[in-house]
């Protein structure tokens, strides 16, 4: 379903994006790949099989996102598919954090990263009825301790794009929120801490946790079928619905498997 379908990826240098990145390429996608770091871009561009156009890109910044469309355009001259997945993360109790300006951060580059893209790529999303594809957390879903500002973070980007979706009824374009649960990525070396400096070391039990190229997979499945919403655990499948009847008792499970996987 993939063949032939122009797809721009943002946070595509490593982690999910990249992994994402070669999923498609392989179902014969033509992509457009953002992130910062074009080396790591260029390096990714090489090793994929399909034709892939490198854009070098933060997303916290508006006009880089229309620079990235616009690219896109000249270059395949229409947009099937916008995954907005670029994203940061933290890791500190909110009343040890000493670096305030980290929440602002996360959100420039969580939620209004999102928004800039999506609001460069909708007029060419609506004119090929095309597929907005939103990666979000399962801490978009629910409070998460130690994961405040993130977690605040994608609340907002879970609440635009369901009120998006409905805006957009009518137009031909889908879409569909990726929530993947805890993933075995390079984010969480360089997750903010509460001195504002990143960590260095990942906070996680990696060797317990899904890897990047398994979510992958599975997000790339849901992206194909156009899925409204796609859980990545079956902690989150079923604390979705409990939360409505017990929500003192999710409160202590997701505090519990933080503490466990430190």
């Amino acid at each position: 379903m993939m063949q032939g379908k122009v797809v721009i990826l943002t946070g595509a240098s490593e982690g999910i994006g990249r992994a994402l990145a070669q999923q498609l390429s392989g179902q014969g996608a033509k992509l457009v790949i953002a992130a910062r770091d074009q080396a790591r871009l260029t390096s990714l561009a090489e090793a994929l099989p399909g034709e892939a156009l490198v854009c070098p890109c933060d997303v916290a910044k508006a006009s880089q996102c229309q620079s990235v469309i616009d690219a896109a355009l000249a270059h395949f001259g229409r947009i099937d598919v916008l995954i907005c997945n670029a994203g940061m993360t933290m890791w500190s109790r909110f009343d040890a954090l000493q670096q305030s300006d980290v929440l602002q951060r996360l959100m420039q580059v969580n939620y209004l990263g999102a928004v800039f893209m999506t609001q460069a790529a909708l007029p060419a999303l609506k004119q090929s009825r095309g597929h907005l594809v939103a990666v979000a957390s399962v801490a978009g879903l629910t409070g998460v301790p130690e994961r405040s500002g993130y977690a605040a973070s994608k609340h907002a980007v879970v609440g635009f794009f369901e009120s998006l979706r409905i805006e957009l009824l009518g137009s031909g374009v889908d879409v569909t929120q990726l929530c993947p649960d805890f993933v075995l990525t390079e984010t969480h070396r360089r997750a903010i801490g509460a001195d504002g400096q990143p960590l260095g070391d990942s906070p996680m039990q990696e060797g317990k946790i899904m890897t990047a190229q398994k979510c992958a997979v599975l997000m790339h499945r849901a992206i194909e079928r156009r899925q409204r919403l796609w859980l990545g655990s079956w902690r989150a499948r079923l604390g979705r619905w409990v939360k409505l009847l017990a929500p003192g008792w999710i409160d202590r499970i997701t505090a519990r498997a933080i503490t466990q996987r430190h």
